[in-house]
This record gives structure tokens, sequence and C-alpha cells, in this order.
């Protein structure tokens, strides 16, 4: 074969473009932490209204402060790691939970497969890349744990909160946690508890439920990046990445993964005012999406 040789023109032409492909690759690393644009024009301050919230979810927040002690989160990890409860795929899952209906929130009454579905497309349209998708897409998967034989929907949904120190008076209804036993320890009500300044949230309990659950389910079965797997672990630990709670245990990672569910939580929060999804009409490509990602089957 004739050896091919390319003119300086050419050549220069070639560094142009590898040049502007490259930036376009950096630009694509990056955009998933820019700003979100969908929820430009919604009245925030019409989400999270836990003042004038429903008896529903009073109750179910008093139940749930009141029962997520250190020797329950205890227990609730080693049940995860004694068993497989299901082994399916994500679409099936996500059909399964749809049964559903969340106690803990004031602002939807849609379906589960409906808000998994109005999340990732919040971030479709925002041009954020394909993970991020997928991510918006199964985030709230850990919700099958109430279908597997959890204790109540206190152990599975909610606002998520450190256990095993004091309870922050950041977390909603923070009056509820003087019926918890922890909170009258002489180790778990200080500051640190158990835990060192600064050990990282990797290494403290944050109370059970869906989101610490489907965290290790997908750590190791899918391709998710650090980022990904940060917004399914804390997209529910409001009183940290939302008001500032527990500052004292994060370490130098932390701070990313924070920086990742603050990315996230727009599409998460105020995707659940928008119109209802046509399932059937997403579904082809949300399927190549989750195998871009995801085996066919994954244990839960």
């Amino acid at each position: 074969m004739p050896a091919v040789v390319l003119s300086a023109h050419a050549g220069n032409e070639l560094d142009t473009l590898s040049d502007a492909v490259d930036d376009v690759n950096v630009l694509k690393a990056k955009i998933w932490d820019s700003q979100s644009e969908f929820d430009s024009t919604k009245d925030k301050t019409a989400f999270r209204q836990y003042e004038t919230a429903c008896d529903r979810v009073k109750n179910f927040y008093k139940e749930q402060h009141e029962k997520q002690t250190v020797a329950f989160n205890i227990k609730a990890r080693t049940e995860f790691k004694s068993r497989k409860r299901a082994r399916m795929g994500i679409w099936q899952a996500m059909e399964m939970l749809n049964t559903l209906v969340d106690d803990s929130d004031p602002d939807t009454e849609l379906s589960q497969i409906e808000h998994l579905l109005q999340t990732a497309e919040a971030i479709r349209r925002d041009g954020k890349p394909e993970w991020m998708q997928v991510t918006g897409l199964i985030h709230d998967l850990g919700k099958l744990l109430h279908l597997f034989g959890s204790e109540g929907q206190w152990d599975v949904v909610g606002d998520t909160f450190i256990v095993g120190c004091a309870f922050s008076d950041k977390n909603i209804y923070p009056g509820t946690f003087a019926g918890n036993p922890d909170f009258h320890d002489a180790v778990y009500s200080t500051p640190y508890g158990i835990y060192e300044p600064n050990c990282g949230l990797e290494n403290v309990m944050v109370s059970w439920g869906h989101d610490e659950y489907l965290y290790n389910v997908v750590k190791d079965q899918s391709s998710l990046p650090a980022e990904g797997l940060a917004m399914i672990r804390y997209h529910s630990f409001y009183p940290w990445h939302r008001e500032g709670a527990y500052t004292h245990l994060m370490n130098e990672k932390d701070h990313a993964a924070l920086e990742a569910v603050r990315a996230f939580n727009p599409y998460d929060l105020y995707s659940k005012s928008d119109e209802p999804c046509n399932v059937e009409k997403l579904r082809p490509y949300y399927e190549d999406l989750i195998a871009k990602f995801f085996p066919p089957e994954i244990d839960w």
C-alpha cells in the first residue's frame, strides 16, 4: 500500500479538527454540573412545604424519626448483605415499583414510573450526559424495598439523616426525634457521637432507606460514574445537601459528592409538577440507554 502523505494545509486542518473534538469531549465531561435550565420558570416556593403538609406526611416523619435508630440501621445493613430479593432488569423493576404511593412526599400524586421518567426527561432536555439521564431514571428504584418486605415506609422513603450522632435541627420536624431512644443516649446525642471529625460520609450511617439500598445494589452492577452513584446515595439527604448540616463529618471526597447531588436535585424535586409522560413512547429510548450502563438483569 502506498504511503499517505498529508500536505501541510491538510495536516493543519486535521490538527484543528482534532483540537475541536477534544474541546467538545471536555465540554461533555463538564456539562453535567452546569446550571439546570428546565426549572427556570418554576415557582420553587411551592415545593417541600412540610409545614402545610397533610397529616399523612407528618405522621410518616414522626414514625421515621422515632424508629431510625443505630440498632435498626446495623440490623438493616446486615440483612441486606444476607440475601437476594430478586433478579430482574431495570425496566422490569420500574414496572414493579409502579404500585407504590410514597407517604413522605407532599409534592406529587403521580405514579413512581412517571416521576422517574419526568426526572430523566428533564435531565435529557437540558442536554446532560447519558449517565446522568439513566441516573435520573433509576434514582428511586430503591423504593422496591417496600415490596421486598420492609418494616413500613419509614425505612424506605423520606429525607435521610445521620444516625449515631446528634440529630441535626436542620432536619424537617426536628422535634419528633425526641421519641427516638438514641436522642437520649449519652454518646449518640453528642455532635460527633460514634464518629471522628471529618471521617467522611462513607464511614457514617445515613438512615437506611431507598437511597442507601439502591446505591449498594448498583455500585458493583453498573458502569455509572462516581457522580451518578453519589446522586443515588444522597439525593434524599436534604439536611446535608440543602441545609448544610453534618459538614463536621465530611472529608475532601464528600465535597465532590455534594456538588454532584446539588446538580441533580432540581431534576428530582422540580420535575414533579411536569405533565405526565407517555411511558410506551419513551420506553425504547430508555431501554437502549439502560443497556449502555447495566446488564440485562441484576441482583436486587
